[in-house]
C-alpha cells in the first residue's frame, strides 16, 4: 500500500507541477547502505515505488549517493553485458587507471565478487560475495583497488555498471576465479564458463597488486 501511494502521489505531481521541476527527488532518492565485511565495499539498496502498473526508482543520483556514502567520486563510463547460465567472468582488474565500479543486474541474478588487492590494507586478501538481481534492485559499490568477477545464477543475465576510469586493455590483470589462497566460496554445481584470459590469470601470490 505504502508503494501505491508514493505512486499516487507521484502522479498527482505530475498533473500540477512542470516538467522541468524534479518534483520526485524528495520521494525517490532514498537510498540504504549495507554494509559488507569488506568495509569499503557497499550494498545499496535504493527505494521502489511500484503498483500493478509495474514500478519507478532511481538507479544513479549523483548528489544522493556522494551524500549517503561520503565518496567523491565521478563515473566516466557506463558498461553493458549479457552473459548465459554459469558462465564466471573475472576477476578482473586495471593495475594502472584502476577502476571503481558501481553495479547492478537488470536482467536475471549473479553472484558477485569483489577481492581487495591493496597490499596495507586490512582486508587485504580478503573476499566478499553479493547476491545482484533484477528481483532485488541492489547494487555493489567495488572500489578501485580491488578484483571484480561475477558468475550467472540465472538462465542469464544483463549486467550494467559505472565505472570511474575508463578502459584499459593494456592494464588489465586477471586473478584465477578457483585461486586456492583466496578459496572463493561460488556457489557453483558444475565447471563454470570460461574466457580464455580467465582460464589463464595470474595466482593470487604472483598477482601485480596495489601499494
Amino acid at each position: 500500500m505504502e508503494g501505491n501511494a508514493s505512486l499516487l502521489l507521484i502522479d498527482r505531481f505530475c498533473e500540477i507541477m512542470p516538467p522541468t521541476i524534479p518534483f520526485f527527488l524528495s520521494l525517490a532518492s532514498t537510498l540504504n547502505i549495507i554494509p559488507t565485511r569488506l568495509p569499503d565495499v557497499l550494498i545499496l539498496e535504493p527505494t521502489v515505488f511500484g503498483d500493478d502498473r509495474g514500478f519507478f526508482f532511481e538507479s544513479f543520483n549523483a548528489r544522493t549517493f556522494k551524500d549517503k556514502t561520503g565518496l567523491n567520486v565521478d563515473f566516466v563510463q557506463d558498461n553493458h553485458s549479457r552473459s548465459q547460465k554459469n558462465v564466471l567472468r573475472g576477476l578482473h582488474y586495471q593495475i594502472i587507471q584502476p577502476q571503481g565500479k558501481l553495479i547492478r543486474v537488470v536482467v536475471g541474478e549473479v553472484f558477485d565478487v569483489a577481492v581487495d588487492l591493496r597490499r596495507h590494507s586490512p582486508s587485504f586478501g580478503q573476499w566478499v560475495g553479493m547476491h545482484l538481481s533484477a528481483a532485488n534492485k541492489r547494487m555493489a559499490w567495488v572500489p578501485p583497488g580491488f578484483a571484480h568477477g561475477f558468475v550467472v545464477l540465472s538462465d542469464s543475465a544483463e549486467f550494467l555498471y559505472k565505472t570511474t576510469d575508463f578502459y584499459a586493455p593494456s592494464h588489465e590483470r586477471c586473478i584465477l576465479w578457483n585461486d586456492t589462497t583466496l578459496q572463493i566460496d561460488w556457489p557453483l554445481i558444475e565447471a563454470p564458463q570460461l574466457a580464455a584470459k580467465d582460464r589463464n590469470g595470474f595466482a593470487f601470490k604472483d598477482a601485480p597488486y596495489f601499494d
